[in-house]
């Protein structure tokens, strides 16, 4: 595993960053806790979660991932070796002021994170896609305020697009607040969009990258090739499904996704090895969210790490891409 810089800041983080989304709803808390245990016994001190997860469970189950991570945190004890990542930005209740980027319910999303997380403070706390109902200049002052007490130590966004974050940059030059140093953004073969404008402007700002779906939600491990959705799957939940079905589940990406296949298993190689291991060589990429509903498949993903691309292969996966037809609806996905 290796242990790489975060953008131009002195936080070291894993190669792999552990996705907990899965926690609470399609894993329960033992599951949970063995998925935890394997992760950090293979060298994986970077996970990250959300005060909205389990992913699919709605509002009566939001927050029960913080709370699963927190008590594996206080049971093994490994806080202080652990760099730790939630989000702020959905849903939480049913008030007028119960989600959203305004003052007053990110300090509320904060002080609830903290208690469930059982921690005084976060590593990288970050904003889990735009409100574009709040001025980004009052969602800045608060985050500048929490760092300045010491509740968080970097502040980040996720799902944001190139002009937003462009345009929080200049807010924070122009204003003497905490700039985002981290960027969590959507990336993988089947899913290159970022390497138009969030990656160069990453690079360019010395922001680090923790990018997600890097098997695009299961897509590039093989396992829906019939086409038969799972119960139980990121493809069936409620409040999701429908979102990831419209991510990948089209005619085009299961095309891609036979033609990869067909072309790794006669060289012996997993395609989801090769996917995961394509993402983390990509320039500009810090680290990849990685999640699981069961050890078992975190177990395999980390095989990954020690597999070598040759030039042939990594030009297949690089095709991958320009046989997908774009993406007409830019909206920001919300995950």
């Amino acid at each position: 595993m290796q242990i790489r810089r975060f953008g131009n800041t002195g936080l070291k983080v894993s190669e792999l960053c552990l996705g907990t989304m899965t926690f609470g709803n399609q894993a329960d808390e033992g599951t949970s806790f063995g998925i935890m245990d394997l992760a950090w016994n293979a060298g994986i001190q970077f996970f990250d979660t959300a005060n909205v997860y389990p992913l699919g469970g709605g509002l009566g189950q939001v927050g029960r991932t913080e709370e699963m991570v927190g008590r594996w945190i206080r049971a093994r004890g490994v806080r202080d070796n652990l760099v730790l990542a939630t989000k702020a930005r959905g849903q939480m209740g049913l008030g007028a002021n119960d989600g959203g980027l305004g003052k007053k319910h990110l300090w509320r999303s904060l002080e609830d994170s903290l208690r469930r997380l059982q921690t005084d403070y976060l590593d990288l706390y970050l904003m889990h896609w735009p409100d574009f109902e709040t001025p980004i200049e009052e969602t800045l002052e608060t985050l500048t305020e929490m760092v300045k007490r010491g509740y968080v130590r970097y502040i980040g966004c996720s799902n944001y697009p190139a002009w937003q974050l462009a345009a929080s940059l200049l807010s924070s030059q122009r204003h003497g607040l905490q700039k985002f140093q981290a960027v969590q953004p959507r990336y993988n073969a089947l899913f290159r969009m970022i390497e138009e404008d969030i990656l160069p402007l990453c690079q360019l700002e010395g922001i680090g990258t923790m990018v997600y779906n890097p098997l695009a939600g299961g897509m590039l491990t093989g396992r829906y090739r019939e086409r038969a959705l799972e119960q139980g799957s990121r493809f069936t939940l409620d409040n999701s499904g429908e979102l990831y079905k419209k991510r990948y589940w089209n005619d085009a990406v299961f095309e891609a996704v036979d033609a990869l296949s067909g072309f790794f298993t006669p060289r012996g190689k997993s395609l989801t090895h090769a996917a995961l291991a394509w993402v983390l060589q990509k320039e500009g990429v810090s680290s990849a969210i990685i999640g699981a509903s069961k050890p078992q498949q975190l177990e395999d993903s980390l095989k990954a790490l020690d597999l070598t691309l040759e030039p042939v292969e990594l030009e297949a996966l690089e095709g991958a891409w320009f046989s997908l037809p774009r993406e007409r609806d830019l909206a920001v996905a919300r995950r």
